[in-house]
């Protein structure tokens, strides 16, 4: 696998200090610059801006389904090494991690195997984490 250049994103928050909690206690992220409107956090390596927006009315999400599920677009997160995926969501789970999709194996022996779950974010971005069993086949086709 090639070496990884780090992604920035920029999403929006309505909540700053209760995402900026989100982010830094219950995901684990290594708070960085910050002013009183935006948060750097280190996201597993790269770098997620969390920036103050007001909230507006709710608007209705958008579901692809993916092998049966129901799955959140947009939606953003990190590909884990395989032997940290349980770990992780047993971590979310003593958070008390309302899941969209509770952890689980999708397209188990086949091509792509992997395990993924979904969740939201205390402003409403959806999250997905999720391991590949065969790191080689994120692309595979």
């Amino acid at each position: 696998m090639n070496s990884l250049s780090p992604f920035h994103l920029a999403i929006p928050v309505w909540n700053l200090e209760t995402c900026r909690e989100f982010y830094r206690e219950v995901l684990g992220c290594e708070e960085g610059r910050h002013s009183d409107h935006w948060v750097d956090f280190n996201f597993f390596g790269h770098q997620l801006v969390i920036h103050f927006k007001p909230k507006e009315k709710e608007t209705d999400l958008h579901i692809n389904k993916v092998d049966g599920k129901q799955v959140p677009v947009p939606h953003f997160g990190v590909i884990l090494p395989w032997e940290k995926f349980d770990s992780f969501s047993e971590h979310l789970k003593s958070q008390k991690i309302d899941f969209i999709i509770e952890p689980y194996i999708r397209f188990e022996g086949q091509l792509g195997e992997q395990a993924t779950m979904f969740f939201y974010d205390p402003a409403g971005n959806a999250l997905e984490f999720k391991a590949f069993k065969d790191p080689t086949q994120i692309f595979a086709k």
